[in-house]
């Protein structure tokens, strides 16, 4: 059995069939150990690393970082029995015994293989190119002869080179000299100071002449530097004159690819917009506002922060919005639903999406049956799944299986918005930011603490009634979290 064992990159799940090398773990010739993590792939749904299913010793890396292979592509090779000996000395052994020698990678990549008689060097027309291919002009037949550039007109062609002399450097030729093109003559500005013509219009050159004024002596303030009749009677009166500026000629601005940036579209970013472009496409959307006073909510999660057993645990806003939407399916629970065709698929349980910005996209991992959990249950997942995408490794079991999702725009400043339905979704809920605005409470106006809410759902399923009452619920719940709990529970 051979002791070198190739390890392929594996199906990691939800029908994904390629994967992004972002980093190796290991080196070549370092000693790893069973289930040792040893590479960092992202796929279409998120990062993860990727453990050794083999101890021993890495032998070869065969795909460096940053490229993409498919599933069941070899990525790496291990030498499960590293104390058995070296490969050379294997293969020694092997051939005393009658077996061909195995040569090592090392000892092929250092063999140099000179072109036969008759072949074409690689480089030259008609001979290998980068890739496998012939390397040809296009819209001509492959030539077996170097690219020849066409002389410059007038320029000195070199004298042939004796035969064994290499064509790069002749020893003893100097070079002809290049022509050196003269500068353009440029007009001075200023006069004949430095022998230009004197720009300025026959009446003005007149009037200098009566009053005995050089213009080689002055400076123009007209157009291209010409001399006005107000320069040659300033210059008569004894008074300075006044120097215009150069007038330089402005740099067209450029709109070409120098000044633009291209970005693969690839794994999250490539998956979120595939099902954001099918989710807007199938799914009729409907999107409803609702903006709603949370001052006693948010006087709530101050008394929630203070208790003793709840001081160590990260208390949000979105705390008190996902269990106002858990309480609300339980009481309109076609929300919690999927359009499957010919019928709809009412889920008796929840997984709770919610959307997290990465620097990798977007992304909706989700908590697994959040209608049972309790709100400290429900608080340590939401701030699990919180610091588990933001550091990249958010898994994609994770991400499969939603069934409804909240996106707290509001942590971005934002009031709120028209989010699009996760695919297989019925529903999302859009989260403002919590701002003091002046509302009527109790008759009187006053700074309240007011929040915006987007519902947006699937009209097939869900319709305007059932969906402005799912809103309202969350409303209510926000407005005045203890009575609803006393009410609903």
């Amino acid at each position: 059995m051979s002791r070198i064992k190739t390890f392929n990159l594996p199906d990691l799940g939800e029908g994904l069939t390629e994967g992004e090398i972002l980093a190796w773990l290991v080196k070549v010739g370092d000693t790893i150990e069973l289930n040792q993590p040893i590479v960092e792939v992202e796929t279409a749904k998120a990062a993860v690393e990727i453990p050794a299913k083999w101890a021993g010793q890495v032998q070869a890396i065969h795909h460096p970082e940053g490229t993409t292979v498919e599933v069941g592509t070899p990525i790496i090779a291990i030498d499960t029995d590293p104390g058995a000996g070296p490969l050379e000395a294997l293969s020694t052994t092997a051939t005393a015994s009658g077996d061909l020698p195995t040569p090592s990678a090392a000892s092929l990549a250092a063999v140099e293989v000179a072109p036969a008689e008759g072949m074409i060097e690689p480089g030259l027309i008609g001979g290998e190119a980068p890739g496998g291919r012939t390397a040809v002009l296009v819209g001509y037949g492959p030539r077996t002869t170097s690219a020849k550039r066409r002389p410059r007109k007038g320029a000195v062609p070199a004298p042939a080179a004796p035969a064994g002399v290499d064509h790069g450097v002749v020893v003893g030729h100097t070079p002809a000299p290049t022509p050196t093109i003269p500068a353009p003559q440029v007009n001075d500005r200023r006069g004949g100071a430095s022998g230009g013509a004197v720009l300025a219009k026959p009446p003005v050159r007149k009037l200098a002449k009566d009053l005995g004024v050089d213009l080689a002596t002055l400076t123009g303030s007209g157009p291209l530097g010409s001399i006005t009749r107000e320069d040659v009677q300033q210059a008569a009166s004894g008074a300075s004159v006044v120097v215009a500026e150069p007038i330089t000629a402005t740099t067209a601005p450029s709109f070409g690819a120098d000044r633009e940036q291209r970005i693969p579209v690839k794994g999250v970013r490539k998956l979120t917009a595939e099902n954001m472009s099918r989710s807007a496409f199938t799914a009729p959307h409907v999107t409803e506002f609702l903006t709603v006073d949370v001052t006693r909510a948010m006087k709530a999660l101050d008394r929630l922060r203070g208790r003793r057993e709840w001081r160590d645990v990260r208390v949000s806003p979105l705390l008190l919005v996902a269990k106002a939407v858990l309480l609300a399916v339980q009481r309109h629970p076609m929300v919690n639903s999927t359009w499957a065709g010919d019928e709809i698929v009412v889920k008796e349980y929840v997984n709770l999406g919610i959307a997290a910005a990465t620097e990798r996209g977007l992304i909706v991992p989700n908590v697994k049956d959040a209608g049972r959990l309790s709100l400290r249950e429900l608080a340590d997942a939401l701030t699990d799944l919180v610091q588990t995408a933001k550091s990249g490794r958010t898994s994609p079991a994770a991400m499969s299986g939603g069934t409804l999702t909240i996106t707290n725009v509001g942590v971005f400043g934002v009031d709120t918005g028209t989010p699009i339905l996760p695919p297989g979704e019925s529903a999302i809920l859009a989260f403002g930011a919590v701002r003091e605005m002046p509302w009527v409470h109790k008759g009187k106006v006053k700074v309240r603490q007011i929040t915006t809410l987007g519902l947006s759902f699937d009209h097939r399923i869900i319709d305007g009634e059932l969906g402005s009452k799912f809103l309202r619920d969350v409303g209510d719940f926000l407005t005045d979290p203890e009575a609803a709990l006393l009410a609903w529970t």
